[in-house]
């Protein structure tokens, strides 16, 4: 059932789209035109933006469960790359055959501890976030000991 709706929400949207394409050119004069062609140029680079997004968007919503997608949206108000990084491996995953079934939070929280796991290594790698001291050593501190 969620095929066939989105299969609608698809056509619906590309005939919204074709009728914007198709109202802007033949409706302005010789110098209107100009001015329409300059923007469906960029206007078609958002489209298919948005036409990817929504393609991503129901990718991700056949894949995650309701609880897992809520918990996605949290994150990406946080962290967006962070979102965006969960999103690309579930998706990549879902494209391999990896996935039998829909992701639970729970396992959603897995790839989180995965993906920081993989943060906190490649930062102790190149060294940042890591604090080292260096005390000066002086001819007395060996007397001390």
């Amino acid at each position: 059932m969620d095929a066939d709706e989105l299969q609608r929400i698809r056509a619906a949207r590309l005939a919204e789209l074709q009728a914007q394409h198709g109202g802007g050119g033949p409706g302005g004069g010789s110098g209107g035109r100009g001015a329409a062609a300059g923007g469906a140029n960029g206007a078609g680079g958002a489209d298919q933006r948005e036409q990817e997004a929504t393609a991503r968007h129901a990718m991700l919503s056949q894949v995650l469960d309701a609880s897992a997608r809520d918990r996605l949206r949290r994150i990406a108000i946080v962290k967006p790359d962070r979102a965006r990084a969960i999103e690309d491996m579930v998706l990549g995953m879902a494209r391999r055959g990896q996935i039998r079934q829909r992701v639970t939070e729970q396992e959603l929280v897995g790839l989180l501890s995965d993906i920081a796991g993989k943060e906190e290594e490649e930062a102790a790698s190149s060294g940042k976030g890591k604090i080292t001291f260096q005390r000066r050593r002086d001819s007395f501190d060996e007397d001390w000991d």
